[in-house]
């Protein structure tokens, strides 16, 4: 059964999806984006109560570094951002009380947002300052990024911007700059699909919700930390990880369809299609943005706001393509601004992986996870360099659906360690179906290394 702050939660969401209409009957950008900043404000209140303080000391001590230090605000945001992050998850040992599930959620998303703004700041000031030197803009996609990239937002618009109530509590991440092209949009009178699209995608939510309901009231996490389930046969303990895994995915795919739907109303990430909007990105042809201005006739889609692929994460094979098609939205944000930063090309990955782990909490659990995630991916790579890419196309599709089987218990047994949090929880469970996970991971690194270590075939395979 849902709990109360979740039962407050699920309904503070569905209604945000109808008010997308209100704010597009809003003319005025600067009403527009009054009305956006306070109704989320008013959300964050409603859901974290006192524990609102968190976010508002976090958004306006960044705000004003990014206001007085423009041109290193990336880094001092990202220090302040996730240093407070810290102290949030740590409140106990200071004698506060440790703020609710709710206000983890606004806390997360506010961090992506001002450490996203500040890069975008940072990045502004850069061109702006290449620029100055060389009194010229020497090529045409400078043009393009200095014409819908820029951005010069003040402490005010800082402060709307954070607190917009467009994904305050479930994402998806968008940028400053996809922010304010909703707000300053010149032509907002334009025709922009807004009801169609959300109605062919809420369906979906609708389902995803119903799932989750059905299952939560039938196969509970605090059940599987109980003694009492280890009393149950050996086969029981190992398939309860399936359920547990559906509900976990039903509840986060229902979220964040919500929350797609939500931009929809609003025209948040609304793009040309030819300009070829991406997940967290925005449009990544400007040249064809800027062809489209032009136009009378124009399609457009909202894959900027797309924060889920539910056919990627469910039907493809391998664990790598099932996370590319996950919070696709966040995935952006950990390869723009941390992956691609890291001036130390053999330590990106570690590093982005350590910072995506930090983000999601301190829990135990989770870096027991995360942990694995490397070994897995190396390990199917190795198996498809080793077996499927020197074989035919109908065992292709053969290893395909096997790889697809153990790429869902691989998820499944993940999911526990996300689920249970603690380190003995995790370790309890896992001891408990012999760590099948981390078995098999190393048996097929192991078998594709001696694969690799054969004589090559004397011939092709056609």
């Amino acid at each position: 059964m849902l709990t109360p702050d979740e039962v407050v939660y699920a309904t503070l969401l569905v209604l945000s999806v109808p008010f997308g209409c209100v704010i597009r009957l809003v003319k005025d950008a600067k009403q527009r984006q009054l009305l956006c900043g306070v109704t989320g404000f008013l959300i964050v209140a409603i859901v974290c109560r006192w524990h609102l303080i968190h976010s508002l000391v976090t958004m306006l001590i960044n705000s004003a570094i990014i206001v007085l230090f423009k041109r290193r605000s990336n880094i001092l945001s990202f220090i302040w951002c996730f240093g407070y992050l810290a102290f949030f998850r740590t409140t106990y040992l200071f004698g506060i009380p440790r703020p609710p599930a709710l206000s983890n959620a606004v806390q997360l998303l506010m961090t992506l947002k001002m450490v996203g703004v500040a890069f975008e700041v940072t990045d502004t000031h850069h061109r702006n300052q290449k620029t100055n030197n060389t009194e010229e803009i020497t090529t045409e996609q400078a043009r393009l990024q200095h014409k819908y990239e820029d951005i010069h937002p003040s402490f005010l618009d800082l402060c709307l911007y954070s607190y917009c109530y467009i994904g305050i509590l479930t994402g998806p991440y968008y940028k400053y700059k996809v922010y304010i092209d909703m707000i300053e949009d010149t032509k907002f009178n334009r025709t922009i699909p807004t009801v169609e699209p959300m109605l062919n995608r809420i369906k979906f939510a609708a389902l995803y919700g119903l799932v989750f309901i059905l299952c939560s009231d039938y196969f509970s996490i605090e059940y599987a930390a109980s003694d009492e389930f280890y009393d149950q046969p050996f086969w029981y303990i190992l398939f309860y990880m399936v359920p547990m895994f559906v509900t976990f995915r039903m509840r986060m795919y229902s979220a964040w369809v919500l929350s797609e739907c939500l931009c929809m109303t609003a025209g948040l990430g609304v793009y040309p299609i030819e300009s070829s909007p991406r997940s967290g990105q925005g449009p990544s042809d400007l040249k064809k943005l800027e062809e489209s201005e032009t136009k009378d006739s124009i399609e457009y889609d909202y894959e900027t706001v797309h924060n889920l692929r539910e056919w990627g994460c469910e039907v493809s094979p391998t664990v790598r393509e099932g996370m590319r098609s996950w919070n696709m939205t966040v995935q952006y944000w950990l390869a723009t601004y941390v992956y691609r930063r890291v001036p130390v090309k053999s330590m990106r990955t570690v590093i982005t992986m350590s910072v995506s782990a930090f983000w999601h909490g301190i829990h135990p659990g989770y870096y027991l996870s995360f942990l694995l995630v490397p070994f897995i991916v190396w390990a199917e790579d190795l198996m498809a360099n080793s077996y499927r890419k020197h074989t035919t196309p109908q065992r292709q599709k053969i290893y395909d659906c096997v790889s697809w089987i153990l790429k869902m218990r691989a998820f499944e047994y993940m999911a526990m360690g996300f689920l249970l949090l603690t380190f003995e929880g995790t370790v309890r469970y896992w001891h408990s179906i012999y760590f099948m996970g981390h078995v098999l991971t190393l048996f097929f690194i192991v078998l594709a290394q001696i694969k690799i270590g054969q004589p090559a075939d004397s011939h092709k395979v056609e």
